[in-house]
C-alpha cells in the first residue's frame, strides 16, 4: 500500500461512485455499552496465539514475493488451509504486468462460509511481500526483499483464524474471506496509484461471482504490530463512514477501544480503493503512525518487518472486533 494526501489520489477519489454517511461515531451510553459488552462476552473468540502460528508460517516460508518458490508455496498452503475451513474455495488466476513491466499470474484466493446467503460480507487481505526494502534504514538492503510479518501475514493471519471460528460455529450471514495478490509491487516514487493492489483491481473487474455485491467489505492491513494505532482512514471515513462507525463501536465493545483510535489519520492506496471504485463500501483497518516519517508502523517497506515485531494481543483485538461484526448482525 502507499500513504499520500488526498490531493495526490484525487482521481482515484472522483471515480468512486459509493454515497455513504460520514464522521466520527459518537460515544454509547452507559446502558446501550453495558449491553454490547454482554452480547460481546457470549461471541466466539479468536486466539492470537493461534493468529501469532499462522504468522510465522507464512514467514517461515521466507518473503512472499509474487513469481518466487515461497510465494507459490504460500498460496497453495492458503488455499488447501482454507478449503479445509469454508464452504467453498476458488483460486482465481490474474494475469497482470506491473508499473515495471514484470508480468505476473495474481493468485486470488476466495473462501465462501454460507454461499447461498443473499447477505454478505467481504473480508480481505493481501499476502504477497513487497519485492525490495526501499524503506530500509540500510542502504545496502534495500534491494532486499520484504518478509512482510506485519504487511501481508498479519491480515492473511487474522482472517485465516476467523476461518476456523466460523467453521465451528456458522454465522447466520453470508461471509467471503478474499486473500489477494501482487498488492505491494507499486511504484513509491511516482503518483501512479495504479500500479498497488492489482490483484484487487481485477477482482473487482472480474469478482468470483457475476454482480457481486456485498454490504459491506473490511479490508485488514498491517494489524499485528505491538503499539498499533489504527486510525479512521480518510477514504474510509468519507465513502464509507457509517461502516467506520460500526466497526468501531464493536472494537470498543470488544475492549479494544485503547487500539481503535477515533479520529482521521491519513488516506492511503490501499485494496479497499478498487472496491470503492466499483461501488463497494470499503473500510481500511490498518496502522497508522502520524508521527513516522512515511505515516506506518515503523518498519514498514523494511527487512526488519518480522515476526518478533507483532503482538497475539493486537491480533486478537482486531479478529475479536470483527467477530463482533460478523456475529451481530
Amino acid at each position: 500500500m502507499n500513504n499520500s494526501l488526498l490531493n495526490k489520489l484525487a482521481a482515484a477519489a472522483l471515480a468512486v461512485t459509493l454515497a455513504t454517511s460520514c464522521g466520527a461515531s459518537t460515544a454509547d451510553s452507559g446502558d446501550n455499552n453495558a449491553k454490547a459488552q454482554a452480547v460481546t462476552a457470549a461471541l466466539p473468540q479468536c486466539s492470537g496465539d493461534s493468529a501469532m502460528v499462522l504468522v510465522v508460517k507464512q514467514c517461515d516460508m521466507g518473503p512472499r514475493v509474487p513469481g518466487t518458490e515461497a510465494h507459490a508455496r504460500c498460496a497453495t498452503w492458503l488455499k488447501d488451509r482454507l478449503a479445509s475451513l469454508a464452504d467453498t474455495v476458488i483460486e482465481q488466476q490474474a494475469p497482470v504486468t506491473t508499473f515495471d513491466g514484470t508480468r505476473l499470474t495474481a493468485r486470488n484466493i476466495i473462501a465462501a462460509f454460507n454461499p447461498e446467503a443473499a447477505q454478505r460480507i467481504l473480508l480481505l487481505s493481501h499476502y504477497d511481500c513487497r519485492p525490495w526494502a526501499d524503506h530500509d534504514p540500510d542502504a545496502a538492503r534495500r534491494r532486499d526483499p520484504v518478509m512482510g510479518a506485519n504487511d501481508g501475514a498479519s491480515g492473511t493471519a487474522v482472517l485465516l483464524e476467523l476461518a476456523r471460528v466460523m467453521r465451528d460455529k456458522k454465522p447466520s450471514i453470508g461471509i467471503d474471506i478474499l486473500l489477494v495478490d501482487v498488492e505491494d509491487w507499486g511504484d513509491s516514487d511516482s503518483d501512479a496509484p495504479d500500479s498497488w493492489a492489482l490483484g484487487t483491481q481485477y477482482w473487482a473487474e472480474h469478482p468470483h461471482v457475476a454482480g457481486y455485491k456485498p454490504m459491506m467489505a473490511i479490508l485488514l492491513d498491517m494489524v499485528g504490530a505491538k503499539g498499533a494505532t489504527f486510525m479512521r482512514e480518510q477514504f474510509s471515513d468519507y465513502y464509507a463512514g457509517d461502516i467506520v462507525n460500526l466497526v468501531w463501536r464493536k472494537a470498543r465493545a470488544a475492549g479494544a477501544g485503547n487500539l481503535f483510535v477515533n479520529s482521521v489519520g491519513g488516506a492511503v492506496n490501499d485494496d479497499h480503493v478498487p472496491l470503492l471504485q466499483a461501488g463497494i463500501p470499503a473500510i481500511d483497518i490498518i496502522d497508522l503512525r502520524p508521527g513516522s516519517d512515511h505515516g506506518f508502523f515503523p518498519h514498514w517497506h523494511t527487512t526488519a518487518d518480522t515476526p518478533d515485531k507483532l503482538d497475539p494481543a493486537t491480533l486478537q483485538a482486531v479478529g475479536n472486533t470483527l467477530l463482533a461484526v460478523i456475529y451481530n448482525q
